[in-house]
């Protein structure tokens, strides 16, 4: 690596001499932009949009447009005025709790290393800095700007991140803050579900840039002059609207799977989620609720039939009564008559 930077972190009466380096690098892959049937690089004329004449460096200077077509014309002696901090310096200003530096106000990282006899104030500071659990912000000027940063510690180096200021964090202005919607607490208990089931420790190595690498691939393959092998793509969901929760229960139940567990499903055993709980609990509730109807028919029928019954009784009674005189004088005539 290349110190970009030379200067010292002023800490008290303590002052400690370092070297400031790029801590990140980015892998993005560059194209030059080149003539289509030549391959020839396209050049760019820095020319005035007044005169027409081709421009240098040295000739070009920072401009101000105030509207209305006119401009401010700024030199390097304007700037040279300013009440920039000493281009040399880091200030420590305060300490505080890492936890209370939101995210976004971060920038740009660098590592600082310690130059010369600095070595033993540098450690001590970085120490300092793991004991109490703090970051130091800190002022300093880069590229003829005064930032805000943080001092931290990372793997036995000091880091130092530069912020944002405040007034450059947009706020956001959108409508749907303004709407009145509600998430019903199944819905609620379905997504912390997912979450449980998609919570890991973080492992930043695990993480790949697919895009690159296959694109590395492709101009890998024009250099040696053979075929480009696709590879096949994982096919997408559908994008077609859907039930919220029957959405959050398949995400519950592929992460589950991703993990090799058993998918939270009816059947499926493996262990229920206050969802599945409550639908078992609800669908429990519908089929008592289907069975007492049945119940409740099948006694009425039973009633109706002993009320049948006890009415069919007096008349199988009566037409006993009524055919006990017949069968007798039915008797009488077909019994044999006695000789004199």
């Amino acid at each position: 690596m290349r110190a970009i930077w030379k200067g010292a972190v002023s800490f008290g009466l303590v002052s400690i001499g370092v070297k400031l380096y790029s801590a990140t690098e980015e892998k993005d892959i560059r194209f030059h932009q080149v003539h289509r049937e030549d391959g020839g690089r396209i050049r760019y004329k820095r020319t005035c949009s007044v005169c027409g004449e081709e421009v240098t460096y040295d000739d070009i200077a920072k401009g101000y447009d105030i509207g209305g077509g006119e401009m401010v014309i700024l030199t390097d002696e304007d700037f040279a005025d300013l009440p920039l901090t000493s281009s040399r310096a880091i200030d420590v200003l305060e300490f505080v709790p890492a936890e209370q530096v939101d995210p976004i106000l971060y920038n740009k990282a660098y590592f600082l290393e310690p130059e010369g006899t600095a070595t033993k104030p540098y450690v001590l500071l970085r120490d300092a800095l793991i004991d109490s659990e703090r970051v130091a912000i800190v002022k300093v000027a880069l590229r003829q700007r005064e930032q805000l940063a943080t001092l931290r510690v990372r793997e036995g180096v000091l880091l130092l991140n530069t912020m944002l200021w405040p007034d450059e964090i947009r706020t956001p202005d959108f409508g749907f803050l303004d709407e009145d919607l509600k998430v019903r607490p199944p819905e609620l208990a379905m997504a912390s579900s997912l979450i449980d089931s998609m919570t890991g420790e973080f492992e930043p190595d695990v993480f790949t840039d697919d895009y690159r690498a296959a694109l590395q691939e492709v101009i890998d393959a024009k250099v040696e002059g053979r075929e480009v092998v696709q590879p096949e793509e994982a096919e997408e969901a559908p994008a077609a609207a859907v039930d919220l929760m029957a959405a959050l229960k398949a995400s519950v139940d592929r992460a589950r799977a991703a993990r090799g567990e058993q998918p939270a499903r009816g059947g499926g055993g493996g262990e229920p989620t206050p969802i599945s709980s409550a639908r078992s609990a609800q669908k429990a509730a519908e089929k008592k609720a289907a069975k007492a109807p049945a119940k409740k028919t099948t006694a009425k029928k039973t009633a109706e039939k002993k009320t049948a019954a006890k009415k069919a009784e007096p008349a199988k009674k009566t037409a006993a009564k009524k055919a006990e005189p017949a069968k007798k004088t039915a008797a009488r005539k077909t019994a044999p008559r006695k000789s004199a």
